[in-house]
């Protein structure tokens, strides 16, 4: 199922809290803004509970509206993580997981991305993010990349569209880095990464991007990321649809061997 697009009950009691202090001492969100280093529409989306606090935001707001450390102690439960909400499921679950086979569409999975990519891909964000958050970011989706190489190593595939490897996000040299890492990358014994190609006549992935995990009890789940949130798929018909659609992807690309060479190419200037 979904995940539930409504604000967490935390979040909610926060924002109701942080907003009744302000009003009760005759604070507008305007004056408050003055005195925070923080916008009048941040202030409004956490006090209507749609976006989680930053720690430094809660510590600014206690000290003044006078709280006396009521919003500081709500601060584990509301602080904004170094995941989204709606992602933290599957990022613990990744980090456990036996195998990992992801299709990939528009931007390269978090595990193969260079610091200089996954900064220019969180910069492109709208709405966006404070430089705060996209550096939290980059450094939580950088420490998920221990997958790659722990013992015992995870069995890992990716399928990737070609448009992905000539999309310039954030201009040619973040690109040509990026390139270079996934060629090392797909040198990995545990790694397996094939381009799908756009000369393909026949394509099983037109649903879109997914992701199937093996649990360590030997589960396979699917996990499919949105424009506003994600969900998991457990039912043996929907993970069977998703295996057959992900084998027919393998079958459509390009094997590891012509991958590695697509990629030379590329930073080659030779396709």
């Amino acid at each position: 199922m979904p995940h539930d697009d409504n604000p967490p009950p935390a979040l909610l009691i926060f924002g109701e809290q942080s907003r009744f202090l302000r009003e009760q001492r005759g604070i507008s969100r305007g004056e408050l803004a003055a005195r925070i280093p923080y916008s009048e529409s941040m202030i409004a989306m956490v006090e209507r509970g749609e976006r989680p606090p930053q720690p430094a935001y809660i510590v600014a707001v206690d000290d003044v509206l006078g709280a006396q450390g009521l919003l500081k102690q709500l601060a584990k439960h509301v602080a904004e993580r170094d995941h989204p909400a709606w992602a933290q499921d599957y990022v613990d679950l990744q980090a456990k997981a036996l195998a990992l086979h992801v299709y990939s569409t528009h931007i390269l999975h978090g595990l193969l991305q260079t610091e200089g990519y996954a900064r220019a891909v969180l910069g492109c964000l709208r709405p966006s993010l404070t430089e705060d958050a996209i550096e939290r970011s980059v450094q939580a989706r950088l420490a998920t990349q221990q997958l790659l190489t722990r013992s015992p190593s995870g069995r890992l595939t990716f399928v990737l569209e070609e448009s992905i490897l000539r999309r310039l996000i954030g201009g040619g040299t973040v690109r040509d880095s990026q390139l270079k890492h996934l060629s090392e990358v797909g040198r990995l014994h545990n790694v397996q990464l094939q381009i799908l190609p756009h000369a393909r006549e026949t394509h099983a992935g037109l649903d879109g991007p997914m992701t199937l995990l093996e649990t360590p009890d030997h589960r396979t789940v699917g996990y499919v990321e949105g424009q506003r949130g994600s969900y998991f798929l457990t039912s043996p018909e929907d993970v069977s649809v998703m295996s057959h659609r992900y084998g027919s992807l393998r079958a459509q690309a390009l094997d590891t061997e012509a991958s590695l060479e697509l990629i030379r190419r590329l930073l080659a200037g030779e396709a």
